[in-house]
């Protein structure tokens, strides 16, 4: 896996989804090793922050990152365009220049989601 410059690949703008999002600065090929989310770590599920990202670890603990890079203006989509394999980012599919690049949160977030527009 390369190491990746994120300034070159992505920036940040306003998103249809939410706020601010996170857009291809020129076309990524599906399958693509996209870069990893940076930040200091936590095991705390209580006390994490709205761009901490969570990921299993191979023992069944939970080890998050509390986001520092671009990488925390992901939105969520029900039909993402890439996915975290533990803190490393690959597109699911061809993304062209200038789309936001999405992730799917995970069936708690979009469980809570519903909750809230009861």
């Amino acid at each position: 896996m390369t190491k990746v410059k994120l300034s070159e690949l992505f920036y940040v703008d306003d998103s249809g989804i939410h706020g601010k999002g996170l857009f291809a600065k020129k076309a990524l090929k599906k399958g693509r090793y996209l870069g990893t989310y940076n930040g200091p770590e936590t095991t705390d599920l209580e006390t994490g922050g709205p761009h901490v990202l969570w990921a299993e670890q191979d023992d069944g603990t939970w080890l998050g990152r509390d986001g520092r890079n671009i990488l925390r203006y992901l939105n969520h989509h029900h039909r993402p365009t890439c996915e975290f394999d533990g803190f490393d980012l690959y597109a699911l599919r061809n993304i062209p220049a200038d789309s936001e690049l999405t992730i799917h949160y995970g069936e708690e977030f979009v469980e809570a989601i519903k909750n809230e527009e009861v």
